[in-house]
């Protein structure tokens, strides 16, 4: 018989461990150039997005991009993320004029950007542009 603070233990680990499950469509990285360039020259499909942690439009686009990560068809899409305060020479490296700027590669060419949008339809059709 398991006691209680077993038990309670056991809880825990397995709480813990949820979000970890997740993690592949939640897993955005701090964008490196190194990385960046590694996934390109690798073919692989990316997603830039320009973000400002103070940014609502950003703040509403996060969940929509997490969400239709989980689909089939985006699993092996890469996503970095540029901050737009702090990373001020990237921004201008990818022509970004604001915050909430969404950029996708398919390898090292851009297939295609949007400035605001928070719809899943039109951010699906993006991120589609880089598969």
């Amino acid at each position: 018989m398991m006691s209680r603070r077993s038990l309670v233990l056991t809880a825990a680990c397995a709480l813990s461990l949820a979000p970890l499950a997740a993690s592949a469509a939640d897993d955005v990285r701090s964008f490196s150039s190194a990385e960046f360039g590694a996934a390109q020259k690798a073919g692989k499909p990316i997603l830039v997005e320009i973000h400002a942690g103070w940014c609502p439009t950003c703040k509403a686009q996060a969940p929509v991009v997490a969400e239709l990560r989980k689909e089939p068809r985006f699993r092996d899409l890469v996503v970095f993320r540029v901050d737009f305060d702090s990373q001020k020479e990237v921004v201008r490296q990818f022509g970004a004029r604001q915050q909430s700027t969404l950029i996708t590669f398919r390898g090292a060419a851009e297939a295609g950007r949007s400035v605001g949008d928070t719809s899943k339809s039109s951010i699906g059709a993006l991120l589609a542009k880089a598969l």
